[in-house]
């Protein structure tokens, strides 16, 4: 009994070690990145890290989603890019304006779009780019992507130890892929203060629908230029303030 409990032990300790090397978990004393600062999604990762050196798999169904998509991506980019570097963002014709991408907290000249006119070639593009160690992260705007494919993909950033995303908009199919995450990201009208005119920080409802050894989630989350804030959703907001006159 002892020999088979040993074995076991074994293997478990094996397996976190691989799982380690692929980027699903934090390496032994790892500390979360200091440069992302995101807020409650922290727990949801294994080790409160968020993994890096790995693919993450985002979902857009409208075109609303797709923009959000790419707002909450260019803070993402944002905060990995802080310490300097370059990332590649690509796709099949132009969707970002790059300018805009200061808002996010990025400097437009340490992102470089390609795009691609076949998703065929978007796919060798995307693999040779994921495999450059000179690159932070890069961003793949594809539709379609196969799990053998994806295999390919995650074994390049294991490699090159570059974080890899991978927008799909209207994917056919939505079968499991070799990604760390799977995310989808909508628009969520930005509370002001009674009375306030203009806009205020962006607002986006995350849903982590799977990630690896993690805790999947829902958050309504804002971004204030430094981090992510959680916003309460309406009827937390309500439960709070009947609480709050319960016991005034």
């Amino acid at each position: 009994m002892k020999g088979n409990s040993d074995k076991m032990d074994r293997l478990q300790a094996l397996k976190q070690e691989i799982m380690a090397l692929e980027g699903y978990l934090p390496a032994k004393g790892q500390q979360p990145d200091s440069r992302l600062q995101l807020g409650p999604l922290h727990a949801a990762f294994p080790g409160g890290v968020f993994p890096l050196a790995a693919n993450h798999e985002f979902i857009s169904r409208t075109p609303s989603e797709a923009a959000s998509t790419q707002g909450f991506l260019a803070v993402l980019l944002g905060m990995l890019l802080q310490k300097g570097g370059f990332c590649l963002w690509l796709g099949t014709r132009p969707q970002v304006f790059p300018p805009a991408l200061k808002r996010f907290g990025v400097a437009p000249e340490r992102v470089v779009f390609v795009n691609v006119p076949r998703e065929k070639d978007l796919l060798w593009t995307l693999e040779q780019a994921l495999s450059c160690e000179a690159l932070v992260a890069v961003v793949g705007e594809i539709r379609e992507l196969g799990f053998s494919e994806s295999q390919r993909l995650q074994l390049a950033v294991e490699r090159s130890r570059v974080t890899g995303f991978v927008h799909r908009h209207q994917p056919r199919s939505l079968h499991a892929l070799a990604c760390a995450t799977r995310w989808k990201v909508a628009p969520v009208p930005t509370p002001m203060p009674t009375g306030m005119p203009g806009l205020g920080f962006p607002v986006w409802k995350v849903g982590l629908m799977k990630v690896r050894n993690g805790r999947p989630g829902d958050w309504q989350l804002q971004w204030d230029g430094q981090g992510f804030q959680e916003v309460f959703r309406e009827e937390k907001r309500q439960a709070i303030t009947q609480n709050s006159r319960k016991y005034a």
